[in-house]
């Protein structure tokens, strides 16, 4: 009678809440960037966490990995969850910086090698590919800004040779306002999988016209590569999702808007104008970009999102 009653109450739920969540301890690293870049693992053992809300439904579901930004997990993120859920997706909410003693970077982006985040994501999808409720050939990965640019180049072939071990790849890409001003080596030999990118073209955080140049170079190697810019919104515009839409100075904040890195010999990054290994000390470093939402694009975003979603999925 208990169980009849339990599955009564589920069958009556909104359909933006979990069927279940379960809390996941994932085993992981802290490396450098350049240990990433070179396969050295002679990192420190660190536990990040993940939150998997499984959705309403029966079966294999298919999941939406999410990866916050330099700020960690904001209320944007909470919004994206409950409208996968609500479509009938799981999802599995990493926390890359709790388990570091960390809650945010981005005042300092040196406490942390951007290519960690990578890590945490492929770890996380050993964890998916071996669940029970969880449609392996079926898992997207969703990034913003510090966790966009992780979304994006988790893509790279070489980074999943090197570090992937979950024995499958995901279904799709989507990364919202990253940073693409650095070069890999063999940054266009990526995964055959649709990449779908989300930006603002006054984003003076992570500035558009780098992706731009990406993803033009992606196409070229004919690529499924869409960069769907919006001409007034800022940094974290989906964070009009929760209804912030006054954009203001986010102080003190690091960004690489005028940097131009790339890969240089035996995994350096290296400063392209300097020629010198690149730092957050270095000039092209500067501080208090803009963030804000924007209510009637992160609507849009929201609506491409999940379109392209049950597309891709094949949800009735």
């Amino acid at each position: 009678m208990l169980l009849a009653g339990v599955e009564a109450s589920a069958q009556s739920m909104p359909r933006e809440m979990p069927a279940r969540v379960e809390l996941y301890a994932i085993p992981s690293l802290t490396i450098s960037d350049q240990q990433f870049l070179t396969g050295d693992a002679n990192g420190t053992p660190v536990t990040v966490a993940g939150e998997f809300r499984l959705a309403q439904g029966s079966g294999r579901l298919p999941v939406v990995v999410l990866m916050h930004g330099s700020g960690g997990i904001g209320a944007n993120i909470e919004a994206w969850v409950a409208e996968l859920n609500a479509i009938g997706i799981s999802t599995f909410l990493i926390d890359g910086f709790s388990g570091r003693g960390l809650t945010a970077v981005s005042q300092n982006q040196a406490l942390l090698g951007r290519l960690n985040f990578i890590v945490d994501i492929y770890r996380s999808l050993e964890i998916l590919a071996k669940h029970p409720r969880v449609d392996p050939e079926r898992i997207v990965l969703m990034g913003f800004s510090r966790g966009g640019q992780a979304a994006l180049y988790a893509s790279l072939d070489r980074f999943n040779k090197l570090w992937n071990r979950s024995g499958i790849e995901f279904a799709a890409y989507i990364p919202f306002y990253p940073d693409c001003s650095t070069t890999y080596l063999t940054d266009s030999e990526i995964a055959h999988r649709p990449i779908r990118i989300f930006h603002g073209t006054p984003d003076d955080y992570n500035p558009v016209a780098s992706c731009k140049a990406y993803v033009a170079r992606l196409q070229a190697a004919g690529r499924d590569v869409v960069l769907t810019e919006y001409p007034d919104s800022a940094h974290g515009f989906d964070s009009g999702l929760v209804g912030v839409y006054f954009v203001g100075v986010a102080a003190n904040a690091q960004t690489a808007r005028h940097c131009h890195i790339k890969e240089g010999e035996n995994g350096v990054l290296m400063n392209a104008d300097t020629n010198a290994p690149f730092g957050y000390k270095d000039a092209c470093i500067e501080l208090n970009p803009h963030v804000g939402g924007n209510p009637a694009t992160a609507e849009a975003a929201k609506k491409a999102v999940s379109e392209f979603l049950q597309a891709l999925f094949k949800l009735g």
